[in-house]
């Protein structure tokens, strides 16, 4: 089973905000998934990012692969 860490859309239409979970990654974006690590609201100035540090490091070590845009939020929480 390939496991991603993704966004998760939540939120309003037109005021978004997302959910940063761990989910296999056949599923859909706003489908099943395993835990939630985070949340990232970026309708907010200056934009909110909120990791929970051991849950993300722990998948990262157990091989979850990041998308782009939750790699640079790790990158900017500097988690990764």
């Amino acid at each position: 089973m390939a496991v991603k860490m993704r966004l998760r859309r939540m939120g309003q239409k037109k005021a978004p905000f997302y959910r940063i979970v761990v989910a296999d990654s056949r599923s859909p974006r706003d489908g099943r998934f395993i835990e939630e690590v985070g949340y990232y609201d970026s309708t907010k100035d200056p934009s909110v990012i909120k990791f929970n540090e051991e849950a993300a490091k722990k998948w990262l070590a157990n091989g979850a692969q990041p998308t782009e845009t939750v790699a640079k939020l790790l990158k900017i929480a500097g988690i990764q």
